[in-house]
C-alpha cells in the first residue's frame, strides 16, 4: 500500500512538577494556544485541551509518523520554555516526568472533550490522584502505585 493512513485518538493527561498549583488563569488560555501551535507544528490535530492548576488533559488525533512519547517531548520542552521566558511563575517551571496517553474511539470523541471542557468543574469533586488511578483502572494498565505520582514535596 503506497499511502498511510491513520486515526488515532490519544487522551493525554500530564501535570505540574511536583503537582504544584503553578497554572494561573490569568494565562492559561495563552498556554492552551501555545500547545495547539505545538501540535500542529508536530503535523497533529487538538480536540481538546483544558486543566486545572496543576494538571491538563489534551485529546489529540495523531499523525502516523509520531509516537505519543514525541508528542509529550515537544509539548512539554516547548511549553516550559515559554512559561520561563515569558516569567508566568516564580522561580523555574517544569512538567513532571511522565503522562498518561490513552486511546480512544470516534465514537467517543464528543463525551470526552465535554469531559476535558469540564475539568475545573470535574476537580471539584475528585483529585487529580484520583481521577488519574481511575483512568489507569479504566484502560487496565498495570501500575505500581509507588511511582505512580512523585510526592509533592
Amino acid at each position: 500500500m503506497p499511502n498511510t493512513y491513520c486515526q488515532l485518538y490519544v487522551h493525554y493527561v500530564f501535570a505540574v512538577q511536583n503537582r504544584m498549583s503553578l497554572i494561573r488563569p490569568e494565562w492559561k488560555e495563552h498556554l492552551y494556544q501555545y500547545l495547539n501551535g505545538i501540535i500542529v507544528h508536530q503535523k497533529n490535530h487538538l480536540y481538546a485541551v483544558k486543566g486545572v492548576s496543576n494538571h491538563l488533559h489534551i485529546l489529540v488525533s495523531m499523525n502516523a509518523n509520531q509516537s505519543p512519547s514525541d508528542l509529550m517531548y515537544y509539548l512539554k520542552r516547548c511549553s516550559s520554555i515559554w512559561i520561563n521566558n515569558e516569567k508566568l511563575v516564580a522561580g523555574r517551571f517544569s512538567w513532571q516526568d511522565g503522562f498518561g496517553a490513552f486511546s480512544y474511539g470516534k465514537s467517543q470523541i464528543s463525551s470526552l472533550i465535554q469531559y476535558i471542557d469540564n475539568q475545573e468543574k470535574h476537580h471539584c469533586k475528585q483529585s487529580f490522584n484520583d481521577e488519574y488511578q481511575q483512568f489507569l483502572r479504566l484502560f487496565e494498565v498495570d501500575y505500581n502505585p509507588k511511582y505512580l505520582l512523585k510526592d509533592i514535596q
